[in-house]
C-alpha cells in the first residue's frame, strides 16, 4: 500500500510540474510579446438558433489554425437547448479538448434562461453549477492552459467566479457577466436578488479592472461580456436604444464604464454578441448592410459585435487604433 501510495504521489507529482512549466511558458510567451503583436478569436453565439455542436467546433478548428494566443467562446448553449449537467458536460469537454488556450465568457441562454420543470426561473442554481464545472481552477480551458485571476478569489465575492481577468502583450483582457436579457433583471415585484447582489460584484470588478490597467500602464483593456452594456455620452449618443417602459439592466455597468473610461490613458474595447441595430450594421459596413464584425470607436472606446460568427482580432502596440479585425469590417470612427 505504501509503494502504491508512493507512487501515485509521484505520478501528481509530474502531472503538478508539468502543468506548472506549461503555465510558466505561456506566462513567458504573454510577457515577451509586450512589445509585439499579437491575435486573439472571440466566437460569437453559434447556438442562437439551437442547432447542435457543429458550428461551435468547425469554430474551434478555424480558430486553432490562425495560432492565437487564447480563444474566448461566448455562451455555452442556446436557448432551445436543455440546462442539463449533460449538456454542460458534452460543452465543457469540446472546449477543454481545444489547442488553445480557451475562455468562456457566459450568455443568458447558458443560466438566466433556464426553467425548472415546473416552468419557474432556475437561473441561480444553474449558474451555481455552470460556476462549480467551468470556473473551479484559475487557469482556462483547453489543453494550453493559461493562467486567470478570479473575482472569486476575494472572500467577499467568492461566488463569482466567472469573472476572470488576464494580461496578454500589455492588455488586459476580462470577462464579466452581464446577460442579454437585460441584464438579469426582474420586472416581478420584491427584491431582485441576484441581479442587485451581482451588481455589486460587477461594480467592484470594474473599479478593479481599470485600477489594475492604468496602474499597470497598460496599452488597453478588453471586456467580453453577452449583453450590449453601450455607452452613454455627454452629447447623448448610446450604443443601444433606451429603454422606455422598463428598467435598464445595463443603466449602472453603462454609467460606470463611462466614467473609467474617461480616465483611462488606453484604449477600451466592449465585446459582445448583441445584434447591432440596423443604424449600427450600415455605419460599419455600407449601405449594403453587410454583417461582417467590426470595431465601432467612439473616443477611446471601441464596440464590437460576435454574433454567430467568429472575429480574430489583431492587436498591435505600434498602431494607433491597437486593435483591428483579421478579414472584417473597416473600423469607423467618430
Amino acid at each position: 500500500m505504501r509503494r502504491a501510495a508512493s507512487g501515485l504521489s509521484c505520478v501528481r507529482g509530474v502531472t503538478l510540474a508539468v502543468a506548472l512549466a506549461v503555465a510558466a511558458a505561456h506566462a513567458h510567451a504573454a510577457s515577451s510579446s509586450a512589445g509585439k503583436g499579437f491575435q486573439f478569436t472571440v466566437i460569437g453565439h453559434p447556438f442562437k438558433s439551437g442547432a447542435d455542436e457543429a458550428p461551435l467546433k468547425r469554430a474551434i478548428a478555424a480558430a486553432v489554425q490562425s495560432d492565437p494566443a487564447f480563444i474566448v467562446a461566448t455562451g455555452i448553449k442556446g436557448d432551445k437547448e436543455p440546462c442539463s449537467d449533460r449538456l454542460y458536460a458534452a460543452r465543457h469537454a469540446i472546449l477543454d479538448d481545444a489547442a488553445a488556450p480557451v475562455v468562456v465568457s457566459l450568455a443568458g441562454s447558458d443560466w438566466s434562461a433556464c426553467l425548472n420543470s415546473a416552468g419557474r426561473s432556475n437561473a441561480i442554481e444553474r449558474l451555481n453549477r455552470l460556476r462549480e464545472l467551468f470556473y473551479g481552477e484559475p487557469e482556462s480551458l483547453g489543453a494550453q492552459r493559461m493562467q486567470l485571476t478570479r473575482l472569486s478569489s476575494t472572500a467577499k465575492f467568492r461566488s463569482y467566479a466567472e469573472n476572470a481577468h488576464w494580461e496578454y502583450g500589455k492588455v488586459l483582457f476580462a470577462t464579466i457577466n452581464l446577460p442579454a436579457n437585460n441584464n438579469h433583471y426582474r420586472p416581478e415585484a420584491g427584491r431582485n436578488s441576484e441581479y442587485e447582489d451581482r451588481l455589486v460584484a460587477n461594480r467592484a470588478w470594474l473599479h478593479r479592472l481599470f485600477t489594475l490597467a492604468a496602474r499597470q500602464k497598460m496599452h488597453g483593456l478588453v471586456l467580453f461580456s453577452d449583453g450590449a452594456v453601450g455607452l452613454q455620452e455627454e452629447e447623448g449618443f448610446s450604443l443601444l436604444p433606451r429603454f422606455e417602459s422598463k428598467q435598464d439592466g445595463f443603466a449602472e455597468p453603462r454609467r460606470q464604464i463611462n466614467t473609467l473610461a474617461k480616465k483611462f490613458k488606453g484604449k477600451v474595447l466592449l465585446v459582445d454578441t448583441q445584434v447591432p441595430t440596423q443604424t449600427q450594421a450600415q455605419a460599419q459596413n455600407g449601405a449594403a448592410g453587410k454583417t461582417d464584425p467590426a470595431i465601432d470607436w467612439h473616443g477611446n472606446v471601441g464596440h464590437l459585435s460576435v454574433v454567430a460568427e467568429s472575429a480574430e482580432v489583431r492587436v498591435n502596440p505600434d498602431a494607433a487604433a491597437l486593435f483591428s479585425i483579421k478579414g472584417g469590417g473597416a473600423e469607423t470612427t467618430p
